[in-house]
């Protein structure tokens, strides 16, 4: 992220955090939150279209209230238009994480990106969370999955700046290095 990036998306998560605790709507806004997001991932037309300046305000607006639709908070709704009339709604996806990341501070959560060569089964992700949990004495843990399948097996886990490697991939290059030395 930019420093300009950065010095527009810090002051509006932490702007809507502050709302979202003074209405006790925190956990609520993170649910939208990942739910525009999730959106926005999965549609780069989407993402297109909001970030293009050429398209009237109006319209963006339009488009983001059929998203959300009519059980979207009002307080979460207001912002958008916010974001919009600023010209800042092509940061939301950013925003968006930046709120996430103070959600998690204010829950004492902390997020594990997990990636793995198969798609993991509940247990598995539960298993995960248990060791994360050990391992950081966090109250709980978000997990974020990626699948890449040149990792033969196993996982790779990232907490942080804190990578455990558990993959096959991993493994053979520990011991090719060992076998070097």
């Amino acid at each position: 992220m930019t420093v300009i990036a950065g010095e527009i998306v810090e002051p509006y998560a932490a702007a809507l955090m502050s709302l979202a605790k003074s209405k006790d709507l925190a956990e609520r806004f993170g649910e939208d939150i990942r739910s525009l997001i999730n959106i926005m991932d999965e549609s780069p037309e989407l993402k297109q279209f909001m970030g293009n300046p050429i398209i009237k305000p109006e319209d963006k607006k339009a488009v983001l209230q059929r998203m959300m639709g009519d059980e979207a908070d009002p307080y979460m709704r207001n912002f958008l238009m916010l974001l919009v009339d600023r010209g800042r709604i092509i940061f939301l996806e950013e925003i968006g994480k930046k709120y996430l990341a103070l959600l998690r501070e204010l829950n004492q959560t902390v997020l594990a990106e997990v990636t793995s060569a198969v798609e993991l089964n509940e247990d598995q992700k539960n298993t995960v969370r248990e060791r994360v949990k050990s391992m950081t004495d966090a109250r709980d843990v978000d997990i974020e999955t990626k699948i890449d399948s040149s990792l033969l097996g196993g996982v790779i886990i990232k907490i942080g700046s804190q990578i455990i490697d558990s993959s096959l991939q991993g493994q053979l290059r520990r011991i090719g290095n060992s076998l070097k030395a």
